[in-house]
């Protein structure tokens, strides 16, 4: 039998001979007073009134009281502050911080039509469902889901900000291709258990350069882990080269996407490759002289050896053509450890060692920019019904992270929070208690005397004030 419970005052253990009362009539106080840091980012960059663009809106226009900047911007902004799930907004939506970071004007929710409404400035999580629920083919008939979002719109705001993060065109761009497993826990459209991973899941397939997110596709777990990449790479390619027409560009990825039609794309196109070869008896042969090498250094100094070759190579059915392997051969204390290469990078561009250990293995830090996303900012929350709506989910993720990217490389440059990932930003810099007070011409946010970063914050938007406010282009 549950315990009876009284929220209004929580006796806790007492000091001495003081009791230790807690109650929750403080008034308006946030436990996210750092926010305010995301709303400078998105000052910068214009994302969520950009995102909002991407949704077409068949309201009523006389019946709206959230817009579609601002329910967006109230989803990404959750996502972004850890609240995951959308009946944290039934809470939430009284939050005044929250309304100040959507732009709300009404801070209070006292100018609110209904009765009911009143006392909260923001939309419920059924008002947020509805985005997600609402498709193009019946939002302009439907009741109640009548804001459609436009996937290809979405795509091309993910590669635009990429592109406006530059200054001038780089000399070159690398595009790092990773697929990876989301769990699921019902009975999603889609659904498919994936032996390799032990459950049913989604394979969702991330495309990034460097820490810039470009592309994440969910994507059935029936499929290769390849599955749908040409297509990705064709509208990203095309994106990024209309804006940058002499920049080279190359991809890089495991031996997943190690597929014929993905190197003969690469090869037509234009674009270098860098992808990982999966062993067979004919590599191995080929590396039996380095093998050999690799074992008599390790016996002689009883440490890791290494040596590599680089070769030309082509599969008795699968590939078109002969190509450039590099095969590294290398002898551990406890075993041999061989590894394989294909590229289309010449050895004047890049010699075999330099291409394996300096431009292969650097797509291991994709790794860590996807468990961000997922761990951080909840991409593996796909527990809708549908595909289409935890597409939209995934989207959701990827644009809380683009926020969190653009503050780690706006504001925290040359800050100890420089390489800190999302979870940890937001433990130090935007969970921070505030006492919130409104007045007619100003609203004053009281932040703890003991917090320990307070001359971060003050760094952080000194270096904002670096950057002018985005404004649409005319």
């Amino acid at each position: 039998m549950k315990t009876e419970c009284n929220p209004e005052q929580l006796e806790f253990h007492a000091l001495g001979r003081r009791e230790v009362i807690g109650r929750f009539d403080g008034g308006r106080i946030t436990s996210d007073g750092g926010g305010l840091l995301l709303r400078e980012v998105d000052q910068r960059l214009g994302l969520l009134e950009r995102l909002a663009g991407c949704f077409s809106d068949y309201r009523n226009p006389n019946a709206i009281e959230h817009s579609v900047v601002a329910l967006v911007a109230q989803r990404v902004y959750g996502l972004a502050l850890d609240y995951e799930d959308l009946n944290d907004h039934d809470v939430l939506r009284k939050d005044s911080v929250l309304a100040l970071l959507v732009g709300k004007q009404d801070l209070t929710g006292e100018a609110r039509v209904r009765d009911q409404d009143r006392g909260n400035p923001l939309a419920a999580s059924n008002s947020l469902n509805r985005l997600e629920l609402s498709t193009p083919e019946s939002a302009t008939t439907d009741r109640y889901k009548r804001l459609a979002a436009d996937p290809d719109a979405l795509d091309r705001l993910l590669v635009d900000v990429f592109l406006e993060s530059h200054r001038k065109p780089p000399r070159e761009i690398w595009l790092d291709l990773d697929a990876t497993d989301d769990p699921l826990h019902g009975h999603q459209e889609e659904r498919f258990f994936r032996g390799y991973y032990r459950c049913y899941c989604y394979l969702p397939l991330y495309i990034f350069c460097g820490e810039h997110l470009l592309c994440a596709r969910l994507r059935p777990s029936s499929r290769d882990g390849s599955a749908g990449s040409i297509d990705e790479l064709d509208r990203i390619v095309s994106q990024v080269r209309a804006r940058w027409p002499k920049t080279r560009i190359v991809i890089r990825g495991d031996a997943g996407f190690c597929r014929e039609a993905i190197m003969a794309w690469c090869e037509t196109h234009n674009v270098r490759y860098v992808l990982g070869l999966a062993r067979n008896k004919r590599l191995q042969r080929a590396l039996g002289e380095a093998m050999e090498e690799a074992r008599a250094a390790h016996e002689h100094t009883g440490r890791p050896a290494r040596r590599f070759r680089d070769f030309r190579y082509k599969t008795r059915k699968s590939w078109s053509c002969e190509r450039r392997v590099i095969g590294k051969a290398e002898y551990l204390p406890d075993k041999a450890n061989t590894r394989f290469v294909v590229t289309n990078l010449t050895a004047r561009e890049a010699s075999a060692k330099r291409l394996y250990e300096k431009l292969y293995c650097a797509r291991g830090d994709m790794e860590n920019r996807i468990k961000e996303q997922q761990l951080g900012l909840f991409a593996d929350r796909t527990s809708t019904a549908t595909m289409r709506a935890n597409q939209l989910r995934l989207y959701f993720s990827s644009f809380a992270y683009v926020l969190m990217h653009g503050l780690r490389r706006l504001g925290l440059a040359g800050t100890v929070h420089a390489k800190a990932q999302s979870a940890t930003i937001r433990v130090r810099l935007l969970k921070i208690g505030a006492r919130l007070r409104i007045t007619v011409r100003k609203v004053w946010l009281s932040f703890s005397e003991a917090y320990p970063y307070a001359q971060d914050i003050a760094q952080i938007l000194a270096y904002f004030q670096r950057y002018p406010a985005w404004s649409p282009p005319r």
